[in-house]
């Protein structure tokens, strides 16, 4: 079960920059995304980073015409701490950290549920995405629609 909200961002201490706007999805987690470990299995968390941005980009916005189209070209996660079960659901934070005329790129933080926002998370990701024509088999222009949707989720 996926929930969503959208939050601005908040300021890193009294005296820094603000954050970007982000978008908050709430992703449970299954005990099958668990490793003998008992965290998250790296390919696990790259499913529920797509978890989270299913409902950003594709549930009745401006983008969701990439449904049709839209390929992962890199992806980058980074751990920093271990996220289990009993996190769940994690709080999952996205912002578009570049926009360009095919491609953008999102940023991921991953926290426990009940972790403060100004909390280091437990992961850090960014995954590239390529508006891509499926009968072309070619990149395409991200729409002006698209663009100014995913402008509004840019960082500084």
């Amino acid at each position: 079960m996926t929930s969503v909200g959208s939050v601005n961002g908040l300021a890193k201490t009294a005296a820094t920059a603000v954050l970007p706007k982000r978008f908050h999805a709430k992703v449970d987690v299954r005990w099958s995304d668990m490793d003998a470990f008992q965290h998250i299995n790296h390919a696990r968390m790259v499913t529920l980073l797509e978890e989270a941005r299913i409902p950003w980009l594709f549930d009745d916005r401006p983008t969701a015409g990439l449904r049709n189209g839209c390929v992962l070209a890199d992806l980058h996660v980074r751990y920093r701490g271990q996220l289990r079960h009993e996190d769940t659901p994690l709080d999952i934070a996205m912002w578009i950290q570049q926009l360009r005329a095919v491609d953008f790129t999102v940023g991921y933080e991953v926290r426990a549920n009940g972790a403060a926002l100004d909390s280091p998370p437990a992961v850090i990701a960014t995954t590239q995405l390529a508006a891509f024509d499926i009968d072309t088999q070619r990149l395409r222009r991200l729409t002006s629609a698209e663009r100014e949707y995913l402008a509004q989720w840019k960082g500084e």
